[in-house]
């Protein structure tokens, strides 16, 4: 079955009225929840700051790479984004890499007067110093943002010369937070060295109930170090929605609040409490809604987790 037919299966269950269920978590927990429309949100906080952020979030790779002009093809983007902070939501990630990602989104912020009520990340990916100031600048400008929350060198690209700006665009103002980012495994080992001896607010890394490997070092060197950890990936570039395909969701994942794959997924990534948040592409409101429903209600437990990943290990 196609990635596609999968994710119709997410709409699907939407629009029969599957809704996840709302309950709070105590600060023994690290989550607090907000009331959010279809019940409370949990977050989680920034270690370095203390600030709260929602479990889940919006990611634009690729979907969002469309024609700024073309009003079809923004305008299911344009929705999605407007009902971030409706649903709860606050987390929108995106890149220059994702080509007019950028321009679409400080478009759609520019006319809806939404961007205080977002926490912007994006990244940079540029050898020498110069390309990369000159792309942050770029940034700024497609985004239409005086401020970008969240900074990150990109799979590690110029990480050497790029950080200590990031670090002086902090102390200016400019960014509120930065970090580094892969999305490769080949990269794990570079990642960890510099995980190791850089002072990071974030970091985002590629980390799924069917992909592991972060969980060996990575995310516990993360939680060691007191930095926050971005999940991308968190659908295995599809292969999460192929494992299960229209297999029933077991009745036992009732028990967390889970109704559909996405959410099970999801649950799975940011029950880990050195998580901070996953990032899944959003790019339709219907994806919105499911995705956000991962951070309302119980989470699983660790032996909940480990029954999850022999799941999809099985399938």
């Amino acid at each position: 079955m196609s990635y596609l037919t999968n994710r119709f299966g997410r709409r699907r269950a939407l629009q029969l009225g599957i809704a996840a269920a709302g309950s709070a978590f105590g600060a023994s927990t690290g989550l607090l929840a907000q009331t959010a429309s279809g019940g409370e949100i949990l977050t989680r906080a920034i270690p370095s700051s203390g600030e709260h952020l929602p479990l889940v979030g919006v990611g634009t790779a690729r979907r969002y790479d469309v024609n700024p002009s073309n009003a079809g093809a923004v305008a299911p983007l344009r929705e999605t984004i407007q009902n971030v902070p409706v649903l709860g939501g606050k987390l929108v990630d995106t890149a220059p890499s994702y080509g007019n990602a950028e321009t679409v989104l400080g478009n759609i912020f520019e006319e809806l007067d939404i961007r205080s009520q977002l926490f912007l990340s994006s990244k940079v990916r540029k050898e020498g110093l110069a390309d990369a100031r000159a792309e942050i600048e770029q940034s700024f400008q497609k985004l239409k943002t005086d401020t970008i929350d969240l900074l990150y060198v990109h799979n590690l690209v110029g990480v050497e010369e790029v950080l200590p700006y990031l670090r002086d665009l902090k102390a200016e103002g400019r960014i509120r937070y930065y970090g580094i980012s892969t999305s490769f495994e080949r990269q794990h080992a570079d990642f960890e060295k510099v995980l190791a001896r850089e002072e990071l607010d974030f970091i985002q890394v590629d980390y799924a109930i069917d992909n592991r490997v972060s969980d060996n070092r990575i995310i516990p060197m993360a939680a060691d170090r007191g930095i926050a950890v971005q999940a991308n990936l968190p659908f295995g570039r599809g292969r999460v929605f192929e494992a299960f395909g229209d297999s029933p969701i077991p009745d036992w994942a009732a028990e967390y609040d889970i109704t559909t794959w996405a959410q099970f997924a999801l649950k799975w990534i940011v029950a880990n409490p050195a998580v901070n948040s996953a990032m899944p592409g959003t790019a339709k409101l219907a994806y919105l809604e499911d995705n956000l429903g991962a951070s309302r209600g119980r989470l699983p437990d660790e032996a909940a987790r480990s029954r999850m990943a022999s799941l999809i290990d099985s399938a």
